[in-house]
């Protein structure tokens, strides 16, 4: 495996955990309700405080 390749591949893996970190964002901006509706599965936790991120982009998969 080349630099080149290994560079490409840390920047597509970067891009895709960017759109789901922004995702992510946008339906936490939703209402609870909303939220609820789209079975969005951490909307039992904002009733509590706890939240949990996208997680680590490298070699998260």
């Amino acid at each position: 495996m080349s630099i080149l390749s290994s560079i490409g591949r840390l920047a597509t893996e970067f891009s895709a955990a960017r759109a789901r970190y922004q995702t992510e964002r946008a339906i936490h901006a939703l209402p609870i309700e909303l939220q609820k509706d789209i079975g969005w599965p951490e909307a039992a936790d904002a009733k509590t405080g706890m939240r949990f991120g996208v997680g680590s982009w490298a070699g998260a998969k």
